[in-house]
């Protein structure tokens, strides 16, 4: 039997560098001592002080804290209702769609392309197309609530198609064959027996597109205003004059919100077997 000690050792060495830092705020978000990481007592007084019991000196960043949420929630609900309804649109019109194989595989590389893309370089594009509309034809397009729906919803699209279309690829053909045999209109067809089948992926889709724009910070920070100021922003801001124990609490509670999103995500777009009829 062929020794695996080595693959458990890398598997705990990346596992060490993806989770120790998330584990260090976390820890310290329950540390009594204000500055710097040494450890002097347990409390849960900076939880206390984000959600309303905040003292003196942390109040002005609680109240920006969960001003800047409410925008970010309000961002992630537009952008996500939108993303998701073209995301799932493009999905099965790229996989119903007839097309050469050659095609195909094209149109699955451009879709997936924004997946990969740098979100340094995805910012830029916008900021550069938003600056032509607003120069050409929408005046009125400047920067705020409007420009961040657009470009969450344009970097969600590709996630949701994506997994729509995984979603998409396990229904066999035969229950298509089987319903129109049956003399199934297109409006039966889609409501009794794909979308029921799509719902799954097309839920863990925009779960996934709504964490995507609640945690987005590079796209956000090309397209934001004063006015409409995500919590990332808000974040960044703070952290720049100094950690407050106060973000730690509020980065542990978005970690676990976030991993909570993914999980149920997860289970959602699993594959399920099929029940056999006797």
């Amino acid at each position: 039997m062929k020794r695996r000690w080595p693959l458990w050792v890398v598997l705990a060495l990346g596992l060490a560098l993806l989770y120790l830092p998330l584990a260090g705020v976390a820890l310290q978000s329950f540390n009594d001592n204000p500055k710097g990481w040494q450890w002097r007592g347990f409390t849960l007084r900076w939880y206390a002080a984000l959600f309303g019991d905040a003292e003196p000196q942390h109040r002005d960043l609680v109240d920006k804290i969960w001003a800047a949420s409410w925008v970010s929630v309000k961002i992630a609900l537009l952008s996500t209702g939108i993303a998701t309804l073209l995301g799932t649109t493009l999905a099965i019109g790229l996989q119903r769609t007839p097309l050469p194989r050659w095609l195909r595989r094209g149109t699955d590389l451009i879709t997936g392309l924004p997946v990969v893309t740098p979100d340094i370089i995805l910012a830029i594009a916008l900021v550069g197309a938003f600056e032509g509309l607003r120069r050409w034809c929408l005046p009125w397009f400047t920067p705020g609530l409007a420009t961040l729906v657009v470009a969450h919803v344009t970097f969600q699209i590709p996630f949701v198609a994506v997994v729509v279309a995984a979603r998409l690829a396990m229904i066999k053909h035969d229950q298509i064959e089987a319903a129109r045999d049956l003399y199934a209109s297109s409006i039966v067809l889609w409501t009794r027996i794909l979308l029921p089948q799509l719902m799954p992926g097309i839920i863990a889709g925009a779960l996934l597109a709504f964490v995507l724009s609640i945690d987005d910070f590079v796209i956000s920070f090309f397209v934001y205003s004063p006015q409409s100021t995500p919590l990332p922003i808000i974040i960044y801001g703070s952290a720049k004059r100094g950690i407050s124990p106060v973000i730690n609490a509020l980065s542990t509670v978005v970690v676990a919100l976030t991993a909570l999103a993914i999980i149920v995500a997860a289970w959602l777009s699993r594959p399920r077997p099929t029940q056999e009829h006797p």
